[in-house]
């Protein structure tokens, strides 16, 4: 069984990361990017007041597209976020906030997506790089669970299961408070015509 500490501390990093995301909504943030048609066309970035980029991305008429990246506050990544019309589609990553080695972040959690839906692996590794857990997914349903403690004992499947509905929880909560910094903070368009704007 996964200890209830280690599942609190684990969720413990996202509602950290969540708070940070949330918290950057009430900050001054200069966006630059384009508009088309009176919607967000074209790059994407977001700066803080400090002048550190915190997401960068692109629109297509209003629909996100390709990848949206995010930086806390610290400059340290934090997510990348794959999208196609608008659905996360790809090969989404998390990264725990601090730097780990070689000023690189520590990977958290690696997930693939199709149409907004789990479907393939998901891997996950606590915070000193080691293995967590390994989820297979058939579009957005659990096929299988692999999962282990901190020690490195594995969990039965019943623990790894509920691990991998836990973890999706949390990780599709992390997932809207950062797309909810982008929804705060695009650029006025013009409903009237194409103008560039730095807000």
């Amino acid at each position: 069984m996964v200890g209830a500490q280690e599942v609190s501390r684990h969720l413990g990093v996202a509602a950290a990361l969540l708070l940070a995301a949330g918290s950057a909504v009430a900050q001054d943030y200069t966006v630059d990017a384009s508009c088309r048609d009176g919607q967000p066309h074209g790059s994407y970035e977001l700066r803080d007041a400090r002048g550190v980029v915190r997401v960068v991305g692109a629109f297509n008429r209003g629909r996100r597209t390709g990848s949206f990246i995010f930086w806390n506050g610290a400059g340290v990544r934090v997510a990348h976020l794959p999208f196609d019309d608008d659905a996360l589609s790809g090969t989404a990553a998390l990264w725990y906030a601090d730097k780990g080695t070689r000023d690189e972040p520590r990977m958290k959690v690696e997930a693939m997506y199709t149409r907004g839906r789990l479907n393939g692996s998901k891997r996950s590794w606590y915070p000193d790089g080691k293995p967590r857990a390994e989820f297979a997914y058939e579009d957005g349903v659990l096929r299988s669970a692999l999962a282990t403690s901190e020690s490195g004992r594995p969990l039965p499947d019943s623990e790894a299961r509920s691990l991998a509905a836990r973890d999706m929880a949390a990780d599709d909560a992390f997932y809207a408070s950062l797309l909810d910094v982008v929804a705060s903070h695009l650029p006025r368009c013009d409903p009237a015509g194409d103008r560039l704007e730095k807000a």
